[in-house]
């Protein structure tokens, strides 16, 4: 797959303007178009069968979540990753029972949806790849059926991308304080996009935590800590 055809369903007019300024910095994306309505959403997806679908969970013509179900029910090839501010745990809950492929909290940081389209594109990549799967690659595509959470995996159960010794770099450096991903990388000698796909396979784990706070300009900046 050369482009990545991605959808915004967002009521907020402000919001998906932040959006849309984002997803037109992403390598290889095409906008395909902007729904601030679940029925525009609707048919925005029937002509224009985005591969990924931006999507907030609260509309007035009704909830996200609906529309995630309507299309799992309908075997669509579209997938979703839901950016909402709902921070209660049945959101999340319905969202994982539904398939959603990532799951990211308000305001929307540029670098955290970076990191989720080009996980998606990843995913893409190896699914395409395959002609018929062993236990390995199921490992792969579905890292959330391990629950070693608390101790480093194996090296070789470690996903592609990510090495034990950077790792252990990673985790030397962010052991006190509060850190961005420019800070680690430079700390380390290593590109941003780098560290931040290392901070985020930590944070996953349960190893970080992360938090959005907003620097001297007002720009929103993703920062981790143990």
């Amino acid at each position: 797959m050369n482009t990545l055809r991605i959808l915004i369903v967002e009521d907020d007019r402000q919001i998906a303007e932040i959006q849309r300024r984002f997803v037109e910095r992403l390598e290889d994306v095409e906008l395909c178009g902007i729904a601030h309505s679940l029925g525009d959403a609707r048919d925005l997806i029937d002509v224009m069968a985005p591969h990924l679908i931006l999507l907030d969970i609260y509309f007035p013509d009704g909830n996200g979540l609906d529309l995630l179900r309507e299309l799992r029910a309908r075997d669509s090839s579209s997938d979703v990753i839901l950016i909402t501010a709902a921070k209660e745990v049945e959101p999340l809950k319905s969202a994982l029972r539904g398939g959603v492929f990532d799951y990211i909290l308000k305001p929307l940081v540029f670098e955290r949806l970076e990191e989720a389209v080009n996980r998606y594109r990843d995913h893409l990549r190896q699914l395409s790849g395959l002609v018929e799967i062993a236990q390995k690659e199921v490992d792969a595509l579905l890292p959330r059926g391990s629950n070693e959470t608390s101790q480093p995996a194996p090296t070789d159960r470690l996903p592609k991308g990510i090495d034990s010794i950077t790792l252990d770099k990673i985790r030397e450096v962010v052991s006190s304080g509060q850190w961005s991903a420019e800070e680690v990388g430079q700390a380390m000698g290593a590109s941003r996009t780098t560290a931040r796909r290392y901070l985020e396979f930590l944070v996953g784990r349960g190893e970080l935590t992360a938090e959005v706070t907003y620097g001297s300009v007002g720009r929103p900046e993703r920062r981790y800590r143990v």
